[in-house]
C-alpha cells in the first residue's frame, strides 16, 4: 500500500470540479465531484479517515482534477467518467440478467417493432425493461393487432418487396404490409408514432378515442371498419391487463428503492406509466466497496439513467444531498423536466415499499444462487486455502461469535459449514459467565476452550462406544480444518491462546474484522487482504454473518427468560419452586402474557389467587422494547 503523503497535491484550486484517484497501474480507481476541490481533496489526506476511504487513498498513487463552471457540469463529467472507467471504489452494480426491451426503430424509412436485449442504439425508442419475457411477448402480440407496423427482418422485408407478396403477418392482420404498398411510407410511419404515443400515454384516453371512431364508422355504415376498431379496443384492454393495471391512472413515475444488508444491497427500478408497471429491473452491489460518503440511491440514479431516459418524476426512499443538481442534469440529457421526490404518505409510499420488497427478493436470489453453486463454493475454498497458506482445503469451517446484552449476559454461537454449505445440525450456543464483567477476548478464549476440550475428549472414543451411539461419532469429535472468529487481532490472539493451552497445532485459525473485512492470522502484524470480488472473502463473510444471526436468536431467548425472571421476582408470594415451574412452562414474558387465568392456575402450586396476582403484575408492568444493533449483535432496550 502506498503512503498518501507521497502524492498529496499542493496548490489545489477552490473551484468546483471532478477528481480522479489512480493506482500504480495508472487505472482510475475512484471518481468524485466537489463544489470546492481544495476542501474536498484535503479531506482525503487527514489522519482520521474512515475505513474504506483509508483503503482507497492507500491504494492510489496519484490524484488529478478537472475544473468546471457549475455543480451540474461536475455531475455530468463524473457521470461520464464513472461510465467509461468503471472505477474500483465507486459503487459497482452486479446484474447477471439480460432484460428484454420493446423497441421501435423510428430512424428507419419503414419503422420496425421488435424485442431487443442488445445495447441501446440512437434513433430507436425503447420501452421497458420487462422482468419476464413471456409478459413482453404477450404484449407484443397484442400491439401488433392494434398498430400493425412491420416486425420482420430487413432481409425478409426486401424479399417481400421484390416478389410483391406479403408474408403471413400481413395475411392475418398483424402487419400493414408496407413492403407491397398496402400503406404508404408516411402512413406506416404514422402508425409507428401512434404506437409510441400509446406506450407513452394513458390507454384509457386512447380507448375513448377509438370508441368515438367506432361509433362514427357505425353511423356511416362502415361496419367492417367499425369491427376492426372494436377488435383494437379489445386488444387494447388485454394489453392493459398484461401490463398489470394496479395503480391509479394518474401515477407515472420511475420508482427506485434499495434494501441494504451487512455485506450487500439490492436496488430495484419499477417503470410505472399511467398506473401500469411497464418494466422492472434489479441490481446487486457489494457494500464493502462503498465508501462512507457515497449514496447508494445517487449511484443508482447515475447507473439507471446511463442506459435509459428518466420519467418526469422519480420516486426514491430518501433524497441524495445533491438531488437538485441530478435533476438538472437528467432534464438536460432527456429534454424534459425531471423531479426527484421522496414521498411521505399515500399511494406512492406504498409503491416504494413494494419496490423495496422486490429489491430484497433480488438480493435473496443473488445470494442464494451464489452460495448454492458447487463450483463457486469449490473456488471459494481454494481461494481461502491459498490466501491463508493452508495445507488442505478447509472442508469443515467453524465460526464463533461473541455477543452481549448491554454489556451483560454474554452469549456465543458456533456455526459449522461443510463443503461451503451450512450444517445446522452441528450449530451450538454457549452461555458465558459474565460475573467478572464483559470482556470479548476472555469470552472468546473461554468458548474455544470449551469446544476444543470436547473435541479432545471425544476424538479418542473407542469403536465399541461408537457402536453404542448408533454407529456415529459425537458431533464435537470432528475437528474443523479452519476456525474463524468474528473480530480482529485481539480476538484471534485470544483464540490462539486457547489452541496453544490445549496443545492443538493442526487446526488453522483466522479472524474476520468488520468494516474493512480484513482477515487476521495469529502472530501476523498485517492482515490478509482478499481481492475485491473474491469468492473466498464472500464465503468468510457469509459464515461470519450466519454466526452473528445465530447469536442474535440466542440473545432473544435469553433476554426473554431474564425479563420473566425479573418480573416473577416482583411477586412476593412466589417461591423458588413455583418460579421455576412458571419459567419451564412459559419461558418468556410474551408467552406468559398470552396465557389465560386457567392456564396459569393449572401449574402445580399456582392457584387462582396467585394466577390473578401474576396477571395483574403483567398488566401493571410495561416491558421494554427490544432494539437489536445488527452490526454488533447487542440488544438495546427502550422504555
Amino acid at each position: 500500500m502506498s503512503d498518501p503523503k507521497s502524492y498529496r497535491p499542493t496548490a489545489i484550486p477552490t473551484d468546483p470540479g471532478v477528481y480522479r484517484f489512480f493506482d500504480k497501474d495508472d487505472r482510475v480507481i475512484y471518481v468524485g465531484k466537489a463544489k470546492n476541490l481544495k476542501n474536498r481533496l484535503n479531506s482525503y489526506f487527514g489522519s482520521n479517515l474512515l475505513e474504506k476511504t483509508y483503503r482507497m487513498v492507500h491504494t492510489a498513487v496519484r490524484v488529478d482534477w478537472t475544473i468546471v463552471n457549475t455543480e451540474v457540469e461536475a455531475l455530468q463529467l463524473e457521470f461520464t467518467w464513472i461510465k467509461s472507467e468503471n472505477p474500483q471504489f465507486n459503487i459497482q452494480f452486479k446484474d447477471d440478467k439480460s432484460y428484454p426491451y420493446l423497441a421501435v426503430s423510428l430512424r428507419d424509412e419503414f419503422p420496425k417493432l421488435y424485442i431487443s436485449r442488445a445495447k441501446k442504439l440512437p434513433g430507436v425508442k425503447y420501452f421497458g425493461p420487462y422482468a419476464h419475457a413471456w409478459a413482453l411477448r404477450s404484449t407484443f402480440d397484442v400491439l401488433q393487432k392494434i398498430y400493425p407496423i412491420r416486425s420482420c427482418s430487413d432481409s425478409n422485408f426486401a424479399r417481400a418487396s421484390k416478389s410483391g407478396r406479403q408474408c403471413l403477418l400481413g395475411d392475418i392482420g398483424k402487419c400493414a404490409a408496407p413492403c407491397v404498398g398496402w400503406v404508404s411510407p408516411d402512413e406506416h410511419k404514422k402508425l409507428a408514432k401512434d404506437l409510441v404515443k400509446f406506450l407513452d400515454s394513458n390507454p384509457d384516453d386512447i380507448e375513448k378515442t377509438l370508441e368515438i371512431d367506432m361509433a362514427k364508422a357505425s353511423e356511416n355504415e362502415e361496419f367492417e371498419k367499425a369491427a376492426k376498431i372494436r377488435d383494437q379496443i379489445h386488444a387494447l384492454k388485454r394489453s392493459s391487463e398484461t401490463a398489470g393495471t394496479m395503480l391509479s391512472p394518474s401515477l407515472s413515475a420511475d420508482v427506485i428503492a434499495a434494501h441494504e444488508e451487512t455485506t450487500h444491497a439490492g436496488v430495484t427500478l419499477f417503470s410505472v406509466r399511467h398506473g401500469r408497471v411497464v418494466g422492472s429491473r434489479s441490481w446487486v452491489l457489494d457494500r464493502s466497496d462503498v465508501l462512507e460518503d457515497q449514496s447508494i440511491i445517487e449511484a443508482a440514479l447515475i447507473k439507471v439513467y446511463a442506459e435509459s431516459d428518466p420519467a418526469t418524476e422519480i420516486l426514491v426512499q430518501e433524497l441524495p444531498d445533491n438531488f437538485e443538481a441530478i435533476q438538472s442534469l437528467l432534464a438536460e440529457r432527456s429534454g424534459h423536466k425531471v423531479s426527484i421526490v421522496s414521498p411521505q404518505r399515500g399511494e406512492k409510499v406504498d409503491v416504494l415499499a413494494t419496490v423495496k420488497l422486490n429489491a430484497h427478493q433480488a438480493l435473496i436470489q443473488y445470494l442464494s444462487k451464489r452460495s448454492n453453486d458447487a463450483a463457486v463454493s469449490g473456488k471459494a475454498l481454494e481461494e481461502i486455502a491459498a490466501a491463508l497458506d493452508l495445507n488442505e482445503l478447509p472442508l469443515r469451517i467453524e465460526c464463533f461469535d461473541i455477543s452481549n446484552i448491554q454489556g451483560t449476559s454474554m452469549v456465543a454461537s458456533m456455526v459449522v459449514f461443510e463443503d461451503g454449505q451450512p450444517k445446522k445440525s452441528d450449530y451450538r450456543r454457549f452461555a458465558i459467565d459474565d460475573n467478572e464483567g464483559f470482556d470479548d477476548t476472555r469470552a472468546m478464549h473461554h468458548v474455544l476452550t470449551r469446544r476444543l476440550k470436547r473435541y479432545l475428549a471425544e476424538r479418542e472414543i473407542s469403536v465399541d462406544e461408537i457402536n453404542e451411539l448408533g454407529g456415529a461419532k459425537p458431533k464435537f469429535a470432528y475437528p474443523p480444518q479452519l476456525i474463524v472468529v468474528d473480530g480482529g487481532a485481539p480476538q484471534v490472539a485470544a483464540a490462539a491462546r486457547a489452541l496453544a493451552d490445549l496443545g492443538i497445532s493442526d487446526i488453522a485459525l483466522c479472524g474476520l474484522a468488520k468494516r474493512l473485512e480484513e482477515v487476521w492470522l495469529p502472530d501476523n502484524k498485517n492482515p490478509v487482504i482478499f481481492p475485491r470480488h473474491s469468492e473466498g472473502l464472500y464465503m468468510l463473510q457469509r459464515i461470519r454473518d450466519e454466526a452473528h444471526r445465530f447469536a442474535i436468536t440466542f440473545h432473544r431467548s435469553k433476554r426473554s427468560k431474564i425479563m420473566l425472571e425479573s418480573l416473577l421476582d416482583e411477586i412476593p408470594t412466589l417461591g423458588d419452586v413455583r418460579r421455576k415451574a412458571l419459567l419451564e412452562k412459559f419461558g418468556s414474558v410474551a408467552a406468559l402474557r398470552k396465557s389465560t387465568l386457567e392456564e396459569i392456575s393449572a401449574i402445580p402450586g399456582i392457584g387462582e389467587k396467585t394466577a390473578t396476582q401474576i396477571l395483574n403484575t403483567l398488566t401493571e408492568s410495561s416491558a421494554p422494547i427490544e432494539i437489536i444493533d445488527m452490526q454488533t449483535g447487542e440488544i438495546l432496550t427502550q422504555d
